[in-house]
């Protein structure tokens, strides 16, 4: 024993723990000042809320590619009766990617019925989630400022167009830490066919500490790697080493040393996510019905009803914060639907509409809705002239997202694109807007969630930021 040093320790007994836990060290500035002290040996440790807070998780599901507004949640009688026609010049001409000169209208073809005691529309490509709507607040005036899918995604996550900023599972992980000492605080869960194009910057803690960025879970029996510890390593053994390296660290412990704290807490987290993580993800422990609601028995619907399986599994045992895509990798898989709408987002409502309306009433039935915040967001929306053919391009002028469950007072629409769902006109809520509002609900001030960070005191809202009050129940 005495002929190891600290490397051979890491390197060695410790490897499929240390591998896990060596993403989460913590050693930035600032840490120690931000949450005190007496919260430096266990950084996840729960936090008070600002204010009594209405939700305490949130599932924060993300359609990569910009789905198209009006042929899903914001019909535009107008838009239709001017199919093939130019664009009024009273609407402009609207900033786009790739759409080159003016483009005649695309009106849609969906078919648009209101449903539950509210009435409120949604297109026949989601009958599943239409009868939702009475839990649904929709919001029809969200804008945001790039036309260009990574910049868009990262301030949709962040905040901010450029990488290099918190994420808001981890600010939301930051501010109230964890209501479960053995699993991580912020899951993600990713489609098969690859990572979003924004990738990793869209879950990174960037400036605080590496404890709070989000923990990838894959498709599979394994869903966290190196979890599992080799054959010949003991649980005795790897907790021999493990209290070895903590009285190491200890030695050199005071309250400017956040590195060595959080090596401690990571090692630990890590250790008893060899006994729990398993159990989280087992999803054999789910009824067959369950299953089915989920669409688990449909290859159209398996992919994403496990996401959204796996994400009430996680929120109900404690994890504050899940992000699940639809969409990644190649186009076929997102619904950047630059040639052909209706086809597109055919199949990319095939694979969401039944496992997230299934998601919503299992909730609902567990009684988790009220504590739940289920957000349905994309980095923007569509234009409404074609792109040449029977596609749409970006556009990040107006679109909609959609909230529900804790604090949320459904089966209304909060504000409104113009006679084409070109730009967003009343109530516009901006992405600083739309972040503040969350935390709100989850009992956080945005303007008091601060981080320092190189003699500034940082915000997921950076100097902006209104929280929209109509949202709440």
């Amino acid at each position: 024993m005495n002929n190891f040093n600290r490397r051979d320790f890491l390197t060695h007994p410790m490897g499929p723990c240390g591998s896990l836990a060596l993403s989460w060290l913590l050693s930035q500035e600032g840490f120690a000042a931000s949450i005190g002290t007496d919260n430096l040996l266990n950084p996840l440790a729960p936090r008070l809320s600002h204010f009594p807070a209405k939700a305490k998780s949130v599932i924060f599901m993300f359609m990569v590619g910009g789905p198209s507004q009006m042929d899903l949640f914001d019909p535009k009688p107008e838009l239709n009766r001017l199919d093939g026609q130019p664009l009024p010049p009273s609407f402009g001409k609207p900033v786009s990617q790739f759409t080159k000169g003016d483009t005649p209208i695309l009106g849609s073809t969906r078919k648009f019925q209101k449903h539950g005691n509210s009435g409120l529309e949604v297109s026949d490509l989601m009958p599943n989630l239409a009868q939702c709507v009475d839990d649904i607040c929709f919001l029809r005036s969200c804008w945001c400022t790039s036309t260009v899918h990574a910049p868009a995604m990262y301030e949709m996550h962040s905040g901010r167009t450029l990488m290099g900023h918190p994420s808001l599972g981890s600010w939301v992980s930051y501010g109230l830490g964890s209501t479960n000492e053995n699993l991580p605080a912020y899951c993600v869960l990713l489609q098969p066919e690859g990572t979003p194009e924004g990738g990793a910057p869209c879950w990174s803690n960037a400036y605080l500490p590496a404890v709070y960025q989000g923990t990838l879970l894959r498709r599979g029996a394994n869903p966290l790697l190196h979890l599992k510890p080799p054959a010949d390593i003991t649980p005795s053994r790897q907790r021999a080493t493990i209290d070895f390296i903590k009285q190491m660290n200890e030695k050199d412990l005071d309250p400017s040393r956040t590195d060595l704290a959080a090596r401690i807490a990571s090692y630990e987290l890590a250790f008893r996510m060899q006994s729990h993580a398993p159990e989280a993800v087992d999803l054999s422990k789910e009824s067959e019905r369950t299953k089915v609601n989920y669409g688990l028995n449909d290859k159209k619907t398996s992919d994403f009803g496990t996401r959204c399986l796996l994400a009430r599994r996680l929120v109900e045992r404690g994890v504050r914060f899940v992000q699940l895509y639809s969409g990644g990798g190649p186009l076929v898989t997102q619904w950047d639907a630059h040639d052909d709408i209706n086809s597109n987002h055919e199949k990319m409502c095939g694979h969401v509409d039944q496992p997230i309306a299934a998601l919503l009433k299992d909730l609902k039935a567990r009684g988790l809705l009220d504590s739940t915040l289920v957000v349905w967001a994309s980095e923007f929306g569509r234009l409404p002239n074609t792109q040449g053919g029977r596609g749409r391009d970006h556009n990040p002028h107006g679109f909609t997202m959609w909230i529900a469950g804790g604090g949320v007072k459904g089966g209304q629409a909060i504000g409104a694109t113009d006679e084409m769902g070109l730009n967003a006109i009343d109530t516009r809520i901006s992405v600083n807007d739309f972040h503040a509002t969350l935390l709100h609900l989850l009992g956080m001030d945005h303007e008091n969630l601060i981080y320092p960070h190189l003699g500034k005191d940082e915000r997921l809202t950076d100097v902006a930021g209104r929280v929209v009050q109509s949202v709440f129940a």
